[in-house]
Parts: structure tokens; sequence; C-alpha cells
């Protein structure tokens, strides 16, 4: 992103040139993605990090056709594991440990799919566009709010395509949602509500001490790579317990801004917040809190006025943090019960739910008892659509189809890297366990010069961006 403030059109709709990734100042890219002769044919894809949420990814490209060509990841056992899971679709596949040397080799590849920890995605996804491949990277887009601030902007400056991993984005409901926010079906919103169930990853805790054997196959320095040196200890960061940790990850705050916040901070074009006030257990920690409430403050703009974001997450599982009850009454009477993850969007004249991957919409008005599917509610038949849908309602396939150079992405670097910096200015507060003024043009904290390094860590040696 730039310093100054999104323009409403890049920000509402992807369909300016600055929100499509085809500004003027291109870097290097591979012309034959952009001609006729990529239309219709299948793309060449390598495939960078090799968990569970690459597995997802992988079947999707399998049944559209894709050519998987090259695969990658810094544990043997992970590639092994997902040959195996994919065969005979990966048999021919080449396999690298380092994505460096596969970019260098793999010159034909047309597009990268990236699902590494989050500690490594701005690195590989810069890598990847300068190399002019098309790029989709799992959310957040990046770990820290400097590299969101970047990666918006190289991808901003080049041609190659990009979709940030925010499934939710696909959905029909998703984009019928920003509609009716914005044609005004909820009069004034003032507040959104956002809240989670704990998760399983390490929290509330520090760095154990001591180190255990790094396994045979398991290149544990490059996996730590741009992150702080660590002793490698079993079960504790890799596979997956990762995300608790604040050297590689952000918790439920990083796990889900990018799903949660993303339609309610692109309906009600919000920028950057000016506030936000932490409270919680065990915050300050090495690792994400066991429970804790984010209040992100959005200032008045224009016509619109302030709003606030409120984030809940954590908690035990009989007793999990949630917004006060007189929020969600309606959902309660409506569904039966509150659902563990949600998104509630209220204004003055109605409530929206829209689902913690914001891939519902349930709309209920003031003096209505339930929430009825917007497709069933007098209030919203009256608002056209306006913006385009992705085809199938498939986030994955709208990327692909843009490759091709049918029709745009919905979710841009430029777009995910805004959501993404939003949820990781959060991080910075819980880090530093209290409130903060946030200055989001300068991407500064007034009066804390100890948040600086949170907000723009140095990256060690040959990994910094």
């Amino acid at each position: 992103m730039k310093s100054d403030r999104l323009n409403r059109r890049a920000f509402i709709g992807g369909t300016s040139k600055a929100a499509l990734g085809v500004a003027a100042a291109p870097l290097l890219y591979n012309a034959r993605l952009f001609g006729g002769e990529m239309a219709n044919s299948k793309l060449d894809i390598a495939c960078i990090g090799l968990g569970g949420q690459m597995h997802s990814l992988i079947k999707e490209l399998i049944s559209f056709e894709q050519n998987i060509v090259a695969i990658c990841d810094l544990d043997a056992h992970r590639i092994a594991e997902t040959r195996k899971t994919f065969d005979p679709a990966l048999a021919k596949s080449k396999v690298y440990k380092d994505y460096r040397e596969l970019l260098e080799r793999e010159k034909s590849v047309d597009a990268v799919v990236i699902a590494t920890p989050d500690h490594w995605h701005a690195a590989i996804s810069k890598a990847a566009i300068q190399a002019g491949k098309h790029v989709y990277c799992e959310k957040p887009l990046t770990h820290t709010v400097a590299e969101a601030r970047q990666i918006a902007a190289v991808a901003r400056q080049s041609k190659v395509v990009t979709q940030t991993g925010n499934q939710g984005s696909g959905s029909s409901n998703f984009r019928r949602s920003m509609e009716l926010i914005q044609a005004g079906v909820l009069g004034s919103v003032r507040a959104v509500h956002i809240w989670h169930p704990p998760h399983g990853w390490p929290n509330g805790i520090d760095r154990p001490a001591g180190a255990d054997p790094i396994p045979d196959g398991f290149d544990w320095n490059n996996w730590i790579g741009p992150a702080p040196v660590r002793p490698y200890k079993q079960g504790i960061y890799h596979p997956g317990a990762w995300r608790g940790w604040y050297d590689f990850g952000g918790g439920s705050v990083a796990d889900f801004c990018c799903h949660a916040f993303s339609m309610p901070v692109r309906a009600l074009e919000l920028d950057y917040p000016n506030r936000i006030e932490v409270s919680g257990t065990a915050l300050g920690k090495d690792s994400f809190p066991k429970s804790c409430k984010v209040h992100f403050s959005f200032p008045e703009r224009g016509k619109r006025g302030a709003v606030t974001i409120h984030f809940y997450t954590g908690g035990e599982r009989e007793c999990t943090v949630v917004p006060a009850e007189e929020v969600t009454a309606g959902m309660v009477e409506t569904f039966g019960k509150l659902a563990s993850t949600g998104c509630l969007v209220v204004g003055d004249k109605g409530e929206l739910s829209a689902g913690l991957w914001n891939n519902e919409c349930f709309i209920r008005m003031q003096g209505e008892k339930d929430f009825k599917h917007e497709s069933n509610h007098d209030a919203a038949k009256a608002v056209p659509k306006s913006m385009p849908r992705a085809p199938q309602d498939r986030h994955m396939l709208e990327w692909l189809e843009a490759c091709r150079g049918q029709g745009k992405t919905f979710s841009p670097f430029e777009i995910g890297g805004h959501v993404t910096e939003i949820g990781a200015a959060g991080l910075v507060a819980l880090r530093l366990g209290r409130d903060i003024e946030w200055g989001g043009d300068a991407m500064s904290v007034k009066d804390a010069p100890e948040a600086a390094p949170l907000i723009k860590p140095q990256h060690r040696g040959q990994w910094g961006i």
C-alpha cells in the first residue's frame, strides 16, 4: 500500500489498475501469460509449502486440471507424504527444498501457490512476483505490518495476477453483503463483532528452554529463514504449532483477520485504525494469549461515522470469549444457539450475519425477531447486483481464470495486504500488552519506540525482503 489512503475504486470493487496489479511500471514477467496462447491452456504451477492447507489447495488444482510441475518444502517427510497422497498426479512433478532454486530453474512455471508458515509469505511472494509468476498466497498475506505494505506495493507495480487465500471472498454471499451494506440497507454501521473459539496451538506461554535433535531430512535453519534463530524443539513449532508463536505466526488474529475482517473493511471503506485496545489473559508472552479481546477503532471518514471492529477469541472451551449476550440475542433466537464462530455487522437500521469466512449473508432489520437469508428478505430485494461473481463461487478458480486472461481477481495483494496490515497492527498491541494509538500512514505507535521492531523487524541475513 501507498502511505496515503486507499481510493474507493481500488478498495471496494477491485476494478482499478492499482487494485488489479496491472500498473504501468512492470517488474519482470513471463510474456506467455499475457497473450492469447494462455487463454485456453492449462497453467504450469509450482506449490511451495506442503502442509495440510496446501493439500487442500492441490486438491483444487487437480480438480481444475492444472499442471503441478514442481513442489517445494524444507521437510523431506512432507514431500514424500504429499507425493504419496496425490499419486499419480504429482508423479512427474519436480521436487525442490529451496524456493529460490525452484524459481531459478523452472523458468516455464506460470504461477506459484504458497502455503508456508506466515513468516515466509512475504519473501516468497516477492521473489515469485519479481520472477514474473502469478501468485496465490495463503492468508495472512504477510507476517508483519511493514511486509504487508511492501508486498501490496510490489504487486501494484507488477503485471502478474495475485490472489490472497481468503477463500470466503469467492462466495456470492460475501459480495452480496458488500452490496447491501454500501446500499445503506443496514443504515449507519458503527460496530462489527467477530469471534473465534480457542485453538490448540501453544498460547499464553514463553519459549521452552533447551534443544532437541533436528529430524533427518528437515532443514531447520532454512525453515526459520527470516525469523529470529530459535533452537529446534520437538512438537513445539513444526509441524503446525508454529501459528501460536509470534516469531512465526500470530494466533487467531493472524489466522482469521483476512477472512472475517475482509468484507466489513471493504464494504465500509476502512483504512487504518487510529486506536487499538486489548485485554485478555497472558498478553505480552512469546505466544498468542490464552484469551483476548482486540478493539480496532476507525475514525469517521467522509459521510461514514466512526466504526469499531471487536475481535474476541480464546478462553476455555466451555466459556469461550464472545460478544455480550445482548449483541448476539437475535442470532440465538434465530439459530437456537450462538455459533462458535461469527461476524456480525451492526447498523442503526439492521444487522448482517456474515460468518467468520464472510461467506454467509443473513439480515435482520430493527423490530424483526429472526434473521433471514438476504434472498428471502424484502429489504435486500430492491438492491441490484453490482459486483462480479467468482466462477462457480470458487476463489481458486477465479485466480486461475484471471491468470489465463479471463476476468480479474477479487482479493489481489493490494487489498489482501491492507486487510493483513490491520490485523498485524492488532498483534503489535497484543505483543506490547497494552492499548496503543496507531499511526497507520507512518506505521508507528505514538510514544512507543519499542514497537518499531514489531512493526518492521530486522530480517535475518539473506532472507530479508
